[in-house]
């Protein structure tokens, strides 16, 4: 899965956010958060019709009102970015699908190493969740790794029965090099048999991650 050539740059709104970069995946479509509420909703159309390039009017005018209602709802909590990842299964086995969220909260603290290993303690309060410490190009991370089962009422299955969904998570937590803030990236996904692919496609954006100078976000270049 390789990535796109073009470096995201990553704001969250009323917050006066160091500079934070990363590359998406190819198969990976997103929206900017953040964005104004006219140019929200435009990129939310844009993102339906990336998804869905076979559909029509009807289907991307549903689909993204309910993208850019989702994201006014993430403005609260910090997201700066939201996605939705496809990825075709082998063999014509259909479509993997997973969410992706990229938000950021503020650390009170500047040290890396500090908010790492805070961070890395908390995590390890979870006996079901596997958690490993990262060392990326731009510094010192934490993943977290979860595995729950839900049960799906049978109104929503094909079989009319209630049956198990196993949904799989990993979140990894950055610390800014540049500020007391930490970017948490969480994808989720009930395509556990593609659970590979969805790792190397996390690995790829955490480990694209750049503090750049503020001049990056007027130019959003290199």
């Amino acid at each position: 899965m390789d990535s796109t050539d073009t470096l995201q740059a990553l704001t969250v709104q009323g917050t006066n956010l160091p500079p934070m970069a990363f590359r998406l995946p190819t198969g990976m479509h997103a929206i900017e958060v953040s964005l104004d509420a006219d140019e929200r909703a435009e990129a939310a159309r844009r993102l339906v019709r990336d998804i869905y390039p076979q559909g029509e009017e009807p289907l991307w005018n549903a689909m993204g009102s309910l993208y850019s209602a989702m994201a006014d709802e993430m403005l609260s909590g910090g997201v700066g970015f939201f996605g939705i990842g496809l990825y075709d299964i082998e063999d014509g086995g259909g479509v993997a699908h997973c969410s992706l969220t990229i938000a950021v909260y503020e650390s009170g603290e500047t040290d890396q190493d500090v908010v790492a290993h805070g961070i890395q303690t908390l995590l390890l309060g979870d006996p079901l969740r596997e958690v490993t410490w990262l060392d990326l190009p731009c510094g010192p991370a934490v993943c977290g790794v979860t595995f729950r089962k839900l049960l799906v009422d049978g109104v929503y299955t094909n079989s009319g029965k209630d049956e198990e969904l196993v949904m799989g998570q990993i979140q990894v937590h950055i610390p800014f090099s540049t500020g007391p803030y930490t970017a948490v990236v969480t994808l989720d996904s009930a395509s556990v048999e593609q659970w590979d692919e969805f790792s190397h496609a996390v690995a790829g954006i955490v480990g694209s991650v750049e503090f750049p100078s503020p001049a990056f976000i007027d130019g959003r270049t290199e």
